[in-house]
């Protein structure tokens, strides 16, 4: 900021918040450890625990959390599903990977656009682990698809809003 907008702000009697220092709880030559997000064989168990456990740490904000909210999430993952299953070849195509990325972007971006309600369940669901632990793998990209569907179910069964 320029030294004529210091002076304006201080003129008004404008006080800029004091920043509190960060602190290390961590020793200074340790890297923070971060928890890859795993799919399991009961997807559905850890769908529900996701959508419980972001009903309970959300508080007020679960019911800006509408299922019409992660159903457009569901549908781009619905119509790269059908791409998946039609070509029927284990190694997924550039193309669809390409998708994938694209995906990627587009639950990146409504993160950014929803922080309260959609970064949290991206975060806490591992979509973007998920994703990324993808690659060419067939199995897994049909997998992600049913844990997808999985969680809008469960958010619906526990009581989401449309």
């Amino acid at each position: 900021m320029g030294d004529s907008m210091k002076e304006a702000f201080k003129k008004s009697g404008f006080k800029s918040p004091e920043r509190k220092p960060e602190r290390h709880t961590s020793r200074p030559n340790s890297t923070p450890t971060k928890t890859i997000f795993r799919l399991e064989k009961n997807y559905t168990a850890q769908a529900e625990q996701v959508i419980r456990g972001l009903r309970s740490s959300m508080g007020r904000d679960y019911q800006q959390f509408t299922t019409s909210k992660i159903r457009n999430i569901l549908a781009k993952v619905s119509e790269l599903y059908n791409e998946v299953t039609i070509a029927q070849q284990d190694i997924l195509s550039s193309e669809i990977q390409s998708k994938i990325e694209y995906l990627k972007v587009r639950l990146v971006y409504e993160c950014g656009r929803e922080l309260y309600v959609i970064k949290p369940f991206v975060e806490k669901a591992g979509l973007l682990d998920l994703l990324n632990a993808i690659g060419d793998d067939r199995q897994r990209f049909i997998d992600f698809a049913h844990y997808m569907e999985a969680l809008v179910a469960y958010h619906r069964f526990h009581g989401g809003k449309d």
